[in-house]
């Protein structure tokens, strides 16, 4: 399993930079809630919440569990670097991590951080109910349905940067949405792989992942046989932050050809590393892979204002020695960086 400690060396210089330019960056962040009707293959409408950026001042509002710094309905600067789309984790929320979104904006990109239908703090029956057979396949098709959305709305699509390959498109997911985005970048799930895992090894090994991986399909007879396609031609680069790697077939990771940028936490219990990230890294070409020392898995969300529990202790939970907001500000910078560098 390769190691690529270059990656890291490069990542973290391409941090310090973006944190200078960051920092630089007059723009402030406008919010916007936005509602997805769904399509023929996902019928649920979706929840989206916006962050781009404008001229417009930009306050501290509590929502829920979290703190959103933005000007409500603000009015956009007059073009955006390009559109990227945020996936979140199992049972999670859309602005679960508003600091990378709010970072992003303010280097100037649209992000459409949206909460997954079925799969969300709300409402987990993609994943636990009768729907669960087609998980793996409606989550990336979710994320498509938010791109026709906003490529086709009337504020947006004018706004958006393109070039002769048309609008400039990233992903960004964390968790079960690291195995949205690395889907839409063309990785291909293997049901009965997964259920070989969580049968043999993985059941003491990776516990936490294959309790909650129970619902989900694991042979070859619990999903459709042969279910629409779901990569996106129009993801021009993913970063995947401690992603769900397990299920896909290294034949598939192969064929990866967008650039990739993949988050390790070093100390990830929820989806053990060699099992995830580090099968991604060893089969996609040309990834850039950096490990977070210390960090558990929760490190790529913000801090939540309450307890807020999980599989794997409270998601606000951090490690000795562990500095969240300074490692969220600095991943806010190099994600800024990586899409910069990926689409322009």
């Amino acid at each position: 399993m390769k190691r690529d400690w270059i990656a890291v060396a490069r990542l973290s210089l391409l941090s310090c930079m973006g944190a200078l330019l960051h920092a630089a960056s007059p723009a402030q962040v406008g919010l916007a809630p936005l509602k997805v009707p769904g399509g023929p293959l996902e019928p649920a409408t979706t929840q989206v919440a916006l962050y781009y950026p404008t001229a417009a001042e930009a306050k501290p509002v509590a929502m829920g569990p979290f703190t959103v710094t933005g000007a409500f309905q603000a009015a956009p600067t007059a073009t955006v670097k390009g559109l990227i789309v945020l996936s979140h984790g199992t049972g999670s929320t859309e602005r679960g991590h508003t600091s990378l979104a709010q970072a992003l904006a303010q280097g100037g990109y649209l992000v459409a951080a949206l909460r997954h239908p079925g799969d969300n703090w709300q409402d987990t029956s993609l994943r636990d109910g009768p729907q669960a057979g087609g998980y793996f396949s409606q989550r990336p098709r979710q994320v498509s349905n938010v791109i026709d959305a906003v490529l086709q709305d009337p504020q947006w699509k004018a706004r958006i940067a393109s070039d002769h390959r048309g609008p400039r498109v990233g992903a960004l997911g964390h968790s079960a949405g690291g195995y949205t985005v690395l889907a839409l970048a063309g990785g291909e799930p293997d049901t009965l792989r997964l259920g070989q895992h969580c049968a043999g090894e993985g059941a003491t090994a990776d516990p936490i992942f294959c309790a909650l991986a129970k619902g989900l399909p694991s042979t070859p007879g619990a999903a459709p046989a042969s279910s629409p396609p779901v990569a996106d031609a129009r993801v021009r680069a993913v970063a995947a932050l401690a992603p769900l790697g397990a299920v896909f077939t290294a034949q598939s990771l192969a064929r990866i050809t967008v650039p990739t940028l993949l988050y390790e936490a070093e100390g990830d219990r929820f989806l053990v590393p060699r099992f995830h990230s580090g099968w991604v890294a060893q089969h996609v070409p040309n990834i850039e892979r950096v490990v977070v020392p210390k960090a558990w898995h929760f490190a790529f969300m913000d801090t939540p204002t309450m307890p807020l529990p999980s599989p794997d202790g409270l998601i606000g939970a951090n490690p000795p020695g562990f500095d969240r907001a300074a490692f969220l500000e600095g991943l806010g910078a190099a994600l800024t960086t990586f899409f910069d560098r990926s689409l322009q």
